[in-house]
């Protein structure tokens, strides 16, 4: 069986997000994103090259939490699609691209941060048949 994959993009948030609702009500995430560019060197050395400049958009829920989360400077990881869209300016037609990111995260290797996460609840004394979950032992560290 074959991994799923999509497209992943990484970078920086190089404008203030922004964020918009459809005459349907659906959320529209949008923000400028920065992506580093380097060079590798003869001498094997790595040289940092001018980065480039995208579109980052995001739907529904998840860009109301993006829109929350992320601010400009912010580094991130994303996976998603890019979207091709042609538009008139000036009696041109160009066509843009955007990335259309599905999931979101900040980028763990630039970026310290704090898991919150939702408190178990109890079980339920009625499911006498539920599964039980044994402690999981803590491992040996220094022998």
């Amino acid at each position: 069986m074959t991994i799923p994959t999509q497209r992943s993009l990484h970078g920086f948030i190089a404008t203030d997000p922004d964020l918009h609702f459809s005459e349907n009500s659906v959320a529209r995430f949008y923000a400028r994103v920065g992506v580093p560019q380097f060079r590798e060197n003869p001498d094997g050395s790595t040289s940092e090259l001018v980065p480039t400049f995208h579109d980052l958009v995001i739907f529904r829920k998840t860009a109301e939490r993006a829109y929350e989360a992320f601010r400009k400077g912010d580094t991130f990881v994303a996976s998603g699609c890019i979207n091709e869209y042609p538009f008139e300016r000036h009696g041109q037609r160009i066509v843009r691209e955007e990335f259309v990111a599905r999931h979101i995260g900040h980028n763990l290797v630039l970026t310290k941060y704090i898991v919150e996460r939702k408190q178990a609840t109890p079980p339920d004394p009625d499911l006498s048949l539920a599964p039980t979950r044994e402690p999981v032992p803590e491992p040996v560290v220094g022998l």
